[in-house]
Order: structure tokens, then C-alpha cells, then sequence
């Protein structure tokens, strides 16, 4: 098999596996509180520094198009779940800060997916195996140039 099949084979099985647990994940998500989309976005803020991001940063580190994702913070800015405002280095931008509540309601959601991201992945692989793909992914990653 020569280097480039090997690559697309990976390729190939890194997609799949993602697409049906993402498949199995959307099926067992608690729609209750937020979507899987706004978990994703409260998520991301979650993890940044101040839980605050540019919104082009934000968009980013999202699956979602610009405009679906500034509809999407404007929804979550009505329900009180983020914040939106100027960023102070730069007027033209606007930082999107993940409040209280939104944290709250990241966190009640994030017990009952993180006990689903377990029956699918923590179950199906040992943490060696856990090791080495986070690893793996985290290589792919780094390595891509910014778009």
C-alpha cells in the first residue's frame, strides 16, 4: 500500500468512526436546556481564558458557518446565556462572554454528555488507547497552517 492509500485509508476511518459518534452522541443529547450546537459554542467558551473569545475566534473553533453562528449567539444573548460586547482592543470586533447562567446550564448538560462520551469512546477503547488517540489528534491539529 503506498504512503498516500495509507493516508486516505486513516483518512477514511477517522471520518466514519467520527460521523457515527457524532450520530450516537446527537441521539443520546439532552435536548432539554440547549441544542447540541449551542452545547458546542457554551463549551468552547467554557474553555477559554475569562470564558470570553472574539466572535472570530470563536467561529474558529466551530463546525458552524459566520452567519449561523452569529444567529446562533444572538439567541443564546436573548436566553442570557452569553454576552455580547465591543472588544475593547479593537471596536470593530465583539468578544462574546459566557455567563453565569450559560455556565450553569453548560455544566448541567455537560454531566449527562460526558456520561454518553463514555458508553461510546471510554468504553470502546482502554486508556492507552484513549492516550494514544487523544495524542494522534492532537498532532493533526497542530500541524494544519490557520485558514
Amino acid at each position: 500500500m503506498s504512503d498516500e492509500a495509507r493516508s486516505v485509508a486513516a483518512w477514511e476511518a477517522l471520518f466514519r468512526a467520527q460521523v457515527a459518534i457524532m450520530r450516537r452522541l446527537g441521539a443520546d443529547f439532552p435536548n432539554g436546556d440547549i441544542s447540541f450546537n449551542e452545547y458546542d459554542v457554551l463549551f468552547t467558551l467554557s474553555r477559554a481564558p475569562g470564558r470570553a473569545l472574539r466572535l472570530r475566534d470563536l467561529n474558529k473553533s466551530l463546525l458552524l458557518t459566520q452567519p449561523s453562528v452569529s444567529r446562533m449567539i444572538d439567541r443564546l444573548a436573548a436566553r442570557g446565556l452569553v454576552e455580547k460586547r465591543p472588544d475593547p482592543r479593537d471596536a470593530r470586533g465583539t468578544v462574546i462572554r459566557l455567563t453565569d447562567a450559560g455556565y450553569e446550564a453548560f455544566y448541567r448538560v455537560a454531566h449527562v454528555h460526558g456520561a454518553s462520551i463514555h458508553r461510546v469512546v471510554g468504553q470502546a477503547l482502554d486508556a492507552d488507547e484513549l492516550a494514544t488517540l487523544t495524542a494522534l489528534c492532537t498532532k493533526l491539529r497542530a500541524q494544519l497552517p490557520a485558514v
